[in-house]
C-alpha cells in the first residue's frame, strides 16, 4: 500500500474520531441543558406554591402530585401563630443587639436525591454590611478551603480557593453566588447563609402556611444543642400538600439570644408509617456574638487567610 493511501487513511480516520467526539460532545452540551432546563420548570412550579427561594438540587418530593392545601377555616388563633410571634421577637432582638458572631456551622444537605455528608465550617458572619469568612474544617475533600463574600464588594462576587490538591494550584477564583459553579454541592447561595436569614425564612414560610389548615405545632422547652438551652418548636404538616416545603420541621431557638442556632427539615415518609426524610439541616455551634468584626475580616488580602497563594 502506498504512503500516500496510507495517509489518506490515516486522515480519514482521525476526522472520522474527531467528528464522534464533537457528536459526543453536542450531545453531553444537549443533556446537560435538557436537565437544568427540567430544573428550572420544577423550580418555577415549585414558586408558584411554596414561599422563600427554591433550593438547589431537590425541593420535596413527597407532595408531588398532591392537592393544595385546604384553607384555614378554624374560628380562633391558628397554631403558627406562637411561633410566628416567637421567630419575630428573635428577629427583632437579633437586629437590635447583634452586629456580628463567629461561630462553626455544621450543615447536612440532600443534593439530587442523595444525602451528602456532614460539613464543618468555622465562620465570621457580619450583618451591616451583610458579609462572611467560612474556612472548612471537615471532610477532608474540602479542608483548608475558604471563602469570602461582602456585599458590595468585589463586583457582588465570592471569592473562593480550594485548600488541598489539584484544585487548589488554581489560586483564588471570583463567583457569582448562585452560578453553577459556587452551587455545586449546596442548597442554597453564601448569601442566605447565617442566623439573621434562617430567622427570616422562618418568618416567611410561617406567615405563608398560617394560610392553611393541616397544621400541627409543638413546643419543647428546655432542648439543648450543643449545651445550649432553647426551645424546640416542632411543625408537622401531616397531610402532603404542594403548598408546603415540609412535611416535618424542628426549629431551635437559643433561649438567651433568641435566634435559631439549629434546623432541620424532613419529606413525607416513601410509604405509609415510614420515616420522614431529612432534606436539610443546619446548626450554628459556639456561637460568639459582637466581636467588632471589620473590613479585614472581610478581605482576602488579610495575612490571616490564603487567598491568591495559587498551589
Amino acid at each position: 500500500m502506498s504512503r500516500s493511501w496510507m495517509t489518506a487513511i490515516k486522515k480519514t480516520v482521525n476526522n472520522r474520531v474527531f467528528f464522534d467526539r464533537t457528536l459526543f460532545c453536542r450531545a453531553c452540551v444537549w443533556i446537560s441543558l435538557c436537565s437544568v432546563l427540567l430544573g428550572t420548570v420544577k423550580a418555577q412550579e415549585t414558586q408558584a406554591t411554596q414561599p422563600g427561594m427554591v433550593p438547589n438540587g431537590d425541593t420535596a418530593q413527597g407532595n408531588i402530585g398532591a392537592d393544595d392545601a385546604v384553607a384555614n377555616t378554624t374560628q380562633g388563633e391558628h397554631p403558627l401563630e406562637p411561633a410566628l410571634a416567637l421567630a419575630a421577637k428573635g428577629l427583632d432582638s437579633l437586629r437590635a443587639n447583634i452586629t456580628d458572631y463567629s461561630c462553626t456551622v455544621v450543615k447536612r444537605e440532600r443534593i439530587n436525591g442523595e444525602l451528602q455528608p456532614h460539613e464543618y465550617m468555622f465562620a465570621k458572619i457580619r450583618h451591616k454590611p451583610f458579609s462572611v469568612y467560612l474556612y472548612f474544617l471537615a471532610p477532608d475533600a474540602v479542608k483548608g478551603q475558604e471563602v469570602i463574600y461582602c456585599d458590595g464588594k468585589n463586583d457582588g462576587n465570592m471569592l473562593a480557593h480550594a485548600g488541598s490538591g489539584v484544585r487548589a494550584m488554581v489560586g483564588t477564583v471570583s463567583l457569582k453566588p448562585q452560578s453553577m459553579l459556587a452551587m455545586q454541592g449546596n442548597r442554597y447561595p453564601i448569601t442566605e447563609l447565617g442566623v439573621e436569614n434562617l430567622a427570616k425564612r422562618l418568618v416567611e414560610v410561617a406567615k405563608h402556611d398560617k394560610q392553611f389548615g393541616e397544621c400541627e405545632v409543638n413546643f419543647f422547652p428546655k432542648a439543648k444543642v450543643n449545651g445550649r438551652i432553647c426551645t424546640c418548636v416542632q411543625v408537622v404538616h401531616p397531610v402532603p400538600r404542594r403548598n408546603f416545603r415540609f412535611h416535618l420541621a424542628r426549629v431551635y431557638i437559643d433561649d438567651e439570644h433568641l435566634i435559631p442556632i439549629r434546623y432541620e427539615a424532613y419529606d413525607w415518609p416513601k410509604e405509609q408509617g415510614g420515616q420522614p426524610i431529612l432534606m436539610e439541616e443546619y446548626t450554628y455551634m459556639n456561637v460568639k456574638v459582637n466581636n467588632g468584626f471589620t473590613d479585614a475580616d472581610f478581605d482576602p488580602t488579610n495575612s490571616a487567610y490564603k487567598f491568591n497563594s495559587g498551589g
